[in-house]
């Protein structure tokens, strides 16, 4: 794998090449990886695996038509040909009034701000098998856990290098450590299921092995014996595991594409409110030692702080060139690159706490659900439909009693951002997070 320095001269190089060969603008997108993760179960090692992968890409323009590909092989010839392929085909491509590379006034030019993302540590096997080893003993030392499926723990390495052939050329390089265990509770067909991990930049911010172990088997075990639920309106109170996924469906109703193509159910809502008062949600690219935190975006804009949702207020779309063109507006600093044209994506998003524990946020609900599971991708992006499975804990006069499992949580996106209330418990430990949320006025279908 290339480091930085090596990846900038290689994507410049290339960005060269296709100009050569006749394209009139193109960005070229470097990415290499690196990684080791050991498996166990049941106390023996199951598997090592170790990848290592390397890829440029190059988007290319004549005039409003483009095409892109990607190679493996960086030898002089082959990125010749490439360019040259890339160049052939954008000249059969359609035309497209909205292609183009970012604004140039818009390119990065300063420094790239310190993100502390790589702690430059070497991992040896050995050391992540005694990691998922503990992880798992100590899940299995949980009374009640009965079986595993298993225990890991991985540590890998990123470099990411952008080239454009109006003036942008960054890198930046990523580490990453992580583990997980996952274990069963109870026999036959009352077995239960559950799973702890951590993800992190750092090696010394990540939890203890043993600790993540434990709590997979506390989870599992707490779901053992579940009650039954009818079905009808009720509460729900997504615990943050599983709540953080609906500022995903946020995030993907205000994507710059979908609102292009007329097909989010917030398409009429920018500066309008779509959550209660004192609700924000910030995407934050810059936060040091982030799990999806980056310097610049996929085009090559400098990256910043956004709050997407102000006091409960839409302030704005996700928005890469192509699509805020389409708009007629400006990139928001949100495109993502791969192998071809960028798309939107979000990086470290949460939801502001509120004021209340979630103790007292829960403390006046007579008969609800504490979730704390999702299965199924049941959102409609279109109407705001949302219907999901769903696990947890019944919420009888304000308290967690006994769990519940194969229920379903249906409502519509709108009214349940409309009606989201947020605990005052956020942790940072994911790509997105968020405290323990209400939502009043949900349907539960149960039996």
């Amino acid at each position: 794998m290339l480091n930085t320095e090596q990846a900038s001269d290689r994507v410049v190089d290339l960005v060269s090449r296709a100009r050569r060969a006749g394209a009139d603008a193109s960005d070229v997108f470097y990415g290499g990886e690196s990684a080791t993760q050991v498996s166990v179960r049941l106390g023996a090692l199951e598997d090592v695996e170790r990848s290592e992968s390397e890829e440029i890409s190059v988007r290319l323009f004549v005039g409003k038509r483009s095409a892109s590909a990607s190679t493996a092989d960086f030898s002089r010839a082959a990125l010749t040909a490439l360019a040259e392929r890339v160049v052939a085909m954008a000249r059969e491509a359609p035309e497209d009034a909205y292609a183009g590379l970012a604004p140039e006034a818009m390119l990065m030019t300063s420094d790239l701000p310190r993100l502390d993302l790589d702690d430059g540590g070497d991992v040896a096997p050995q050391a992540l098998k005694e990691r998922a080893l503990i992880a798992e003993d100590a899940a299995r030392s949980v009374r009640g856990v009965t079986n595993s499926e298993g225990s890991s723990a991985s540590a890998g390495q990123a470099v990411r290098a952008l080239a454009t052939s109006h003036g942008f050329v960054g890198a930046y390089s990523g580490s990453s450590h992580s583990v997980s265990a996952s274990v069963l509770g109870g026999e036959g067909g009352e077995m239960e299921r559950d799973y702890a991990h951590h993800t992190v930049r750092h090696l010394n911010d990540l939890d203890r092995a043993a600790d993540i172990g434990r709590l997979a088997g506390e989870r599992v075990v707490m779901r053992l014996n579940p009650v039954r639920l009818k079905s009808g309106a009720m509460t729900v109170v997504f615990d943050p595991r599983a709540g953080s996924s609906l500022l995903g469906h946020l995030g993907s109703a205000i994507a710059g594409s979908a609102i292009a193509r007329k097909t989010s159910f917030l398409l009429e809502k920018l500066g309008t409110r779509v959550f209660a008062d004192d609700i924000f949600v910030i995407d934050d690219p810059l936060r040091p030692r982030g799990i999806r935190s980056r310097p610049f975006d996929g085009e090559g804009l400098a990256t910043r702080s956004t709050t997407i949702i102000d006091d409960g207020v839409l302030t704005g779309w996700l928005l890469d060139s192509a699509s805020a063109r389409q708009l007629d507006t400006l990139p928001t600093g949100h495109a993502s690159r791969g192998a071809g044209a960028p798309s939107v994506t979000l990086t470290n998003l949460h939801m502001a706490a509120g004021s209340l524990s979630p103790t007292a946020l829960m403390a006046d609900i007579k008969h609800g659900i504490y979730v704390t599971d999702l299965i199924g991708m049941g959102v409609n992006v279109l109407t705001g439909d949302y219907s999901r499975g769903a696990s947890g804990f019944v919420i009888e006069d304000g308290e967690i009693k006994g769990a519940v499992s194969e229920v379903t949580i249906a409502g519509n996106l709108a009214d349940m951002f409309a009606a989201l209330r947020p605990a005052n418990d956020l942790e940072f430990r994911y790509a997105s997070n968020v405290p323990t949320l209400r939502i009043d006025g949900m349907t539960l279908a149960g039996d």
